[in-house]
């Protein structure tokens, strides 16, 4: 892979996030990966995955605690409100002149067969970026398990995510650190 790029700065990371944070109402993530690994290359998937990990396990939306993580990372707090700032309020302002227009218009069919496309196309991004971010990791019978496990009990059992994520969190971390402690991968 050719080398990263110099940090962004503040105003780049307000601009680049309100860029994402419009591009992806409902589903901004396959959005900031694009960004952040592809057209800018501040990181590569595999640090990508491990900050979007972190992320994931933290209390609040994924990918405002990733924006807020690599915009302190990269240029610190100023970066981490940039971030942030470009990601939430940006949207914001058009999400609630969007919302008076929907009132007025919800009734229209027309209206409700547009957002019925849309969500086949947000389902479709997050499988996509759910993919990519995938072949970054090790294939190990460890991980196949793990995530296995997570898509069968939380997507197709619909058990709630807490008590599953409680359970198989400490039991991936637990199968990792005896295969490290052990030299097998």
């Amino acid at each position: 892979m050719s080398s990263l790029a110099p940090p962004p700065t503040p105003r780049t990371l307000f601009i680049e996030f309100a860029r994402m944070g419009l591009s992806g109402f409902g589903g901004v993530l396959p959005f900031v990966r694009r960004a952040v690994v592809e057209r800018n290359r501040w990181m590569d998937d595999r640090d990508f995955v491990e900050l979007l990990s972190l992320g994931q396990v933290l209390p609040g939306p994924n990918v405002i605690n990733l924006a807020l993580m690599l915009g302190l990372r990269f240029a610190g707090w100023r970066g981490a409100l940039a971030a942030f700032s470009g990601l939430v309020m940006v949207p914001m302002g058009l999400v609630l002149g969007l919302l008076l227009l929907y009132q007025h218009y919800q009734d229209v069919p027309a209206v409700q067969r547009m957002l019925a496309g849309m969500t086949a196309v947000s389902a479709g991004l997050m499988l996509a970026t759910a993919i990519r971010l995938a072949q970054s990791q090790s294939l190990t019978t460890r991980a196949v398990l793990i995530g296995g496990a997570a898509f069968l009990v939380i997507g197709l059992l619909r058990w709630p995510l807490v008590p599953v994520m409680a359970v198989l969190v400490p039991l991936a971390l637990v199968l990792e650190w005896r295969a490290n402690r052990g030299g097998r991968q």
